[in-house]
């Protein structure tokens, strides 16, 4: 049997992670802080589910004994504790480094000190490829698309240069190449994911964080949508189940991936702009409100992961359709009515 930690363990991602490696007989101990919002809510479903399968740690990646306590008698460990948003990342560059970079090499470390040590996935970002002013884009309708044939087909690949840019970026990137580096340093099996984005159920996305549970919490609470730039920004968005398979097989491939970074989306068969993703949300909700504002700092106006080197090592590929994902993500939400006040 094996036994996982995942750090950020409530969080949306790590909820799922935690829910679908219980369900399949794992052990789990989860590390958390609560310090997110609608995540003691996300424990909670945890506890109720899976009772005393599951092992609850109420702490902070910034404490080294706590986490160093918290990664004996593990096999993998999922590293997703973070700060997550590019604006909060302004206003605490401390805070977010100390989350962000210190809180990843605490894991790092107290990884490195075992015998056998444990496997690492990390979850990564594709800020570090920071906000990509060399693309040359084409407005088409009410999207950006790459002007080079390959990138528009396949999307931008693991080749792209680094360019960290908002304190956000740099975190993350910096805690990326730690990750990467601790194979080849210590042996240390570790696997990182520069993830798109991503949504589904358990996400109570933030205007910052989250953008399409987001979008798809202020339409139901009739609250108007906030949209920076034109709008016509283009992502590849990921169903949660689709990643948690992802992350998965990272896991168990762990010794043979070592030391990879690979990019996690849906790619371009899951790419939709803002407004193409306000329009699925009008089918479901009727046409949500909006109002217009400036371009935000480090916002990539395309960015679609390409995600064939993950698939050649894994046979992984993104299997749900957007509208699909949507359709589940907003009966989850209808669901959780009274934790979001949404009263219709």
């Amino acid at each position: 049997m094996s036994t996982a930690l995942i750090t950020g363990g409530a969080g949306f991602v790590g909820t799922n992670t935690a829910d679908r490696l219980l369900r399949d007989g794992w052990r789990v101990r989860v590390l958390d802080d609560l310090s997110r919002t609608g995540v003691a809510a996300n424990l909670g479903w945890l506890e109720a589910t899976h009772g005393s399968a599951l092992e609850v740690v109420i702490a902070d990646v910034r404490q080294p004994a706590r986490v160093a306590r918290a990664i004996r008698g593990i096999d993998h460990v999922f590293h997703f504790a973070a700060q997550v948003a590019v604006t909060t990342s302004f206003d605490a560059p401390l805070c977010d480094a100390g989350v962000n970079l210190q809180g990843t090499l605490n894991v790092l470390d107290a990884c490195r000190g075992r015998a056998h040590p444990p496997s690492i996935v990390f979850t990564s970002t594709n800020k570090v490829y920071g906000a990509l002013p060399e693309l040359a884009l084409d407005e088409r309708g009410r999207r950006y698309d790459p002007r080079e044939p390959d990138i528009r087909t396949g999307g931008i690949d693991e080749t792209r240069p680094l360019r960290f840019c908002t304190p956000y970026g740099c975190s993350k990137g910096a805690a990326d190449q730690y990750v990467v580096d601790w194979a080849s340093s210590y042996g240390v099996p570790t696997v990182v994911f520069r993830m798109s984005c991503i949504y589904g159920p358990h996400q109570f996305g933030t205007e910052d964080q989250g953008w399409v549970a987001h979008f798809l919490i202020s339409a139901l609470q009739d609250r108007p949508i906030t949209i920076y730039g034109s709008g016509k920004q283009v992502r590849d968005v990921l169903f949660i189940d689709d990643l948690v398979d992802a992350l998965v097989l990272a896991a168990k491939g762990s010794r043979r991936l070592s030391g990879r970074a690979f990019n996690i989306g849906g790619g371009p068969a899951n790419a939709v702009s803002l407004l193409e993703l306000l329009d699925m949300i009008g089918e479901l909700c009727g046409p949500p409100r909006v109002v217009r504002a400036p371009w935000r700092a480090g916002d990539q106006r395309y960015y679609v992961s390409d995600t064939s080197a993950f698939s050649r090592a894994t046979g992984w590929t993104a299997r749900t359709d957007p509208r699909i994902g949507l359709d589940v993500l907003h009966a989850w939400l209808i669901d959780e009515r009274s934790s979001l006040a949404i009263t219709s």
